[in-house]
């Protein structure tokens, strides 16, 4: 498989620091609305990265639920193997890949469950088959075969039949709080435009270009 020639040429208009709101969260809030408008599917998936007791990196996308001023939220199992790493190694990474508008928006913190209310909040509001699924699935575990995941959702089904499905207590959602950001504009020639915002002790936000 050949890849080495493959190549897109980045021909949109620069980013410059009179361009950018002092506020990370409001400028995330910018892009993120303009790549919804955009037809982006899924703008709010992001690729989360975590360590695990061995110190070795894994990396996964997710969707996020909640992204505002306390941190970017999603959903999962708490005895999965990225919540493993997250109890262990309370830090993570997330990207938000926006290629079709030459955009990717980097973070980096520390990370904390969230409240039980609102996991009971957002677990109420999902698909009742995503609802058995979050008490089917074994996340991360090894899977004989499919008809065994298929049993155990006829088994949730059956037990949950014409009642409201609880929300498992191994369920749950993790938010990252951010200590940085970076906004990537992509620019021809690989001399993309690139912005960190790092969080001081004075909690002040201190923005620098970077080279690409």
């Amino acid at each position: 498989m050949n890849i080495r020639d493959k190549r897109i040429q980045y021909e949109t208009a620069g980013l410059d620091r009179g361009d950018l709101n002092d506020d990370p969260f409001a400028q995330f809030a910018l892009w993120y609305q303009q790549a919804d408008e955009s037809g982006i599917a899924e703008p709010h998936a992001m690729v989360v990265s975590t360590v695990d007791v061995d110190g070795m990196p894994d990396s996964r996308a997710v969707l996020a639920r909640s992204m505002d001023a306390s941190g970017f939220t999603f959903f999962t199992n708490y005895e999965s193997a990225k919540s493993a790493h997250l109890i262990s190694h309370p830090v993570a990474a997330a990207l938000f890949p926006w290629f079709v508008l030459h955009r990717q928006v980097r973070l980096r913190g520390a990370v904390e469950q969230v409240s039980a209310r609102e996991s009971d909040e957002y677990f109420a509001s999902r698909p009742r088959g995503s609802q058995i699924g979050a008490w089917a699935s074994i996340q991360s575990e090894l899977l004989n075969d499919r008809e065994t995941l298929e049993q155990r959702v006829q088994k949730f089904e059956n037990q949950y039949e014409g009642i409201d499905v609880p929300r498992p207590p191994h369920w749950g959602g993790w938010r990252i709080i951010p200590q940085s950001f970076e906004f990537w504009q992509g620019r021809p020639s690989r001399l993309h435009d690139r912005f960190a915002y790092t969080k001081h002790s004075d909690g002040l936000w201190r923005i620098e270009r970077l080279y690409p």
